[in-house]
């Protein structure tokens, strides 16, 4: 994938005309209007595939299989683009881009040209069949089995039985991806719509996304030929399923994004027109303060470490599950987080069906679920920091924080000082848990995966907010700085203080760890706190009236 993406000008063409395509065709009334039916628009999935009008599907194809070869970085921009419409919609696309990906990264070439040229030739809709009732995240559980059929002495074909659940697209998709149980050990295959004993159960009664289609599998003896094992070799299923993780989790973080700052914007402009206490909201603390600038503090740290795991798939850079995970974490998290202050912000309309901050909420909701939940993300970003901190015997952190003094002393305004007391408190606590064994509690292992998240997110966006601006957002430098030190002071704050309270509750042994977490020095840090969120709330009021 090195050198993977589009250029710029292609990019922003295929942005330009899904925005217009939505302003024309996914309005405010249509949009609420089949959430109301719970009905998933089949129509829109065609115009949206039709490379006649936009081909979208193709995106994810590479180029030599007859698509766009998009990266990872077109991805995340589409992706967030696409939630920030509706997020009903974005997973019907979602669910064809994760039913390519197991034929994409471990077909054959035979496999790749036939199914990913039919995918791109025909439109056709996929869908990813690894979920089961009692295996969510849990794959290697999972009871699906696909038992060979030999003649001669060699394998010709399989039949597959089984169940799946909570499969997107699941009742409307033309071709399967299904994880099943081989000899070998898991395996994918492909499976048509039409295959004899193939079938779908109705569309679930979902909470939120209820424009895309959600159902169960059933598979009763369906015969595959063997030439439908994808890579022509059993047990490579979870191997393949983990080389994606990366893209996947970005592309969901993407939609935690995209829906978190639709949510917000909608906020910020009802601040304009409410009026309390003879001036307009946008100019109050006690809701700016709150309920905006935080929110877009943490959804633009947020993107920052999105962009940066993009350019590193782009480059060619694998086994980025981890930062895959704190990306899919923080963003989704985020989106959740603006999305329900977006509904405290609008009051008694935000709570209100008419209102699309009520629909935002619930569809957003899912991102902190689906393709992993934010559990197994802190599980998976934990596990794998705690391996970094023994291996280097405490150095990673403290190394990367080193970096942030250097570049604070070239660049002051960044907030990078503010996340190296965050690195720093982090590679404490991670320290005390190794001395006291503190990981034996599964909950303070799950609690450094999310205090890792906040660190490395203050991390990165210090390091990146002059150095690799983004496009994405019509803010200026300054304001990104103002929110980046805004994030690394809350970063920082959250570090040492959680870091503490479950080390003390998990019986940790060291009388002096607050003073070697520089609990003072972090409070110190929060000077400057206020006139920072002003400056942001001032500009974001600008950029988004």
């Amino acid at each position: 994938m090195a050198g993977a993406g589009l250029d710029s000008e292609t990019r922003e063409m295929i942005l330009d005309t899904l925005r217009k395509y939505a302003e024309r065709k996914l309005t405010t009334e249509y949009l609420l209007k089949l959430d109301h039916e719970d009905r998933f628009p089949a129509e829109v999935l065609q115009e949206l595939n039709d490379p006649s009008q936009l081909g979208l599907h193709l995106l994810f194809i590479p180029e030599e299989l007859g698509g766009l070869g998009g990266g990872a970085y077109d991805i995340y921009r589409v992706s967030e683009l696409m939630a920030s419409i509706d997020l009903g919609v974005a997973t019907g696309v979602l669910a064809t881009f994760l039913g390519s990906d197991p034929i994409r990264v471990g077909g054959t070439p035979e496999q790749k040209a036939h199914w990913m040229g039919r995918v791109a030739d025909e439109a056709l809709l996929m869908a990813y069949g690894a979920t089961e009732p009692q295996a969510g995240s849990d794959l290697a559980s999972m009871s699906t089995k696909a038992v060979p059929v030999q003649e001669n002495g060699s394998v010709t074909g399989y039949h597959i039985t089984g169940r799946k659940q909570w499969i997107s697209n699941g009742a409307v998709a033309d071709l399967y991806t299904i994880l099943a149980l081989a000899p070998g050990g898991p395996s994918w295959f492909v499976v048509e719509r039409d295959a004899p004993g193939f079938s779908y159960g109705k569309p679930e009664d979902k909470h939120g996304i209820r424009a895309s289609n959600t159902a169960a599998l059933f598979l009763e003896d369906v015969y595959v030929p063997a030439e439908r094992l994808i890579g022509g070799v059993e047990g490579q299923g979870l191997a393949q399923a983990q080389a994606v993780f990366g893209y996947t989790r970005l592309m969901v973080g993407a939609f935690g994004l995209g829906a978190g700052w639709e949510a917000l914007r909608r906020a910020i402009r009802y601040s304009h027109e409410r009026i309390q206490g003879g001036a307009p909201l946008s100019e109050k603390q006690g809701y700016t303060h709150k309920l905006i600038v935080p929110n877009a503090a943490r959804l633009e740290a947020a993107r920052t470490y999105i962009e940066w795991v993009a350019e590193r798939l782009d480059s060619g850079e694998e086994g980025l599950q981890t930062e895959g995970a704190v990306a899919k974490y923080m963003a989704t998290e985020s989106g959740n987080k603006a999305a329900e202050d977006a509904i405290q912000a609008l009051g008694g309309y935000g709570y209100t069906k008419e209102y699309m901050v009520e629909k935002i909420k619930r569809d957003v909701r899912i991102t902190c679920i689906y393709e992993g939940t934010s559990e197994i993300m802190e599980w998976t970003i934990s596990r794998d920091r705690w391996q970094q901190h023994l291996k280097t015997q405490g150095a990673f952190y403290n190394d990367w924080a080193k970096k942030l003094d250097a570049l604070h002393a070239q660049e002051p305004r960044n907030g990078a000082n503010y996340a190296a007391l965050a690195l720093r408190a982090l590679a404490v606590i991670l320290e005390r848990a190794r001395l006291d064994r503190l990981t034996r509690n599964q909950h303070v292992l799950f609690r450094l995966g999310e205090i890792i998240a906040w660190a490395e997110t203050a991390a990165v966006f210090a390091e990146r907010v002059t150095a690799k601006p983004t496009e994405a957002i019509h803010l200026d430098v300054a304001t990104r700085q103002a929110l980046a030190r805004i994030h690394g002071r809350a970063a920082a704050l959250k570090v040492a203080t959680d870091g503490l309270q479950w080390a003390i509750g998990a019986g940790q042994t060291d009388p002096n760890l607050a003073a070697s977490l520089n609990l003072p020095g972090i409070y110190a840090a929060q000077i400057g706190l206020i006139d920072d969120m002003n400056d942001a709330r001032d500009q974001l009021n600008v950029a988004f009236k």
